[in-house]
């Protein structure tokens, strides 16, 4: 007790971060449900609203306001200040739901110009 009534404990400070332990966002799971997502996975909404009697965590519900537009896992992971494993769960359960979706990333496809790697090669050589 103080001078000011009842001493309150704290039992973290300003900067510890959230109370809320990341494996209970994720119900304890550790890895998601079905394939693995990679880091640089793109997950996109696909415009479906949850139903009714789909009640999302406040997680799940900005991570799918987030994905109004592209993002990877690890950006979003930057973006919400949690971990890579969380936001694979959440997402994972977000895909399960129909909610979001991975968009498949290819490289873009060049046109090799065969004169222009002769030139090139030629020229280590001559080195």
């Amino acid at each position: 007790m103080d001078a000011h009534g009842p001493r309150r404990e704290r039992w973290i400070d300003e900067a510890a971060g959230p109370i809320v332990r990341p494996y209970a966002m994720t119900r304890g799971r550790t890895r998601p449900i079905g394939e693995p997502l990679d880091i640089v996975a793109i997950i996109v909404g696909t415009g479906r609203a949850p139903g009714e009697q789909m009640r999302l965590p406040r997680e799940q519900r900005r991570l799918l306001t987030l994905c109004r537009r592209p993002y990877t896992i690890a950006d979003l992971a930057s973006e919400m200040g949690l971990p890579l494993g969380v936001i694979r769960v959440l997402a994972a359960d977000l895909i399960d739901q129909g909610l979001v979706g991975v968009q498949q990333w290819s490289p873009p496809t060049a046109q090799v110009d065969q004169n222009l790697l002769r030139r090139v090669l030629d020229e280590l050589r001559a080195l």
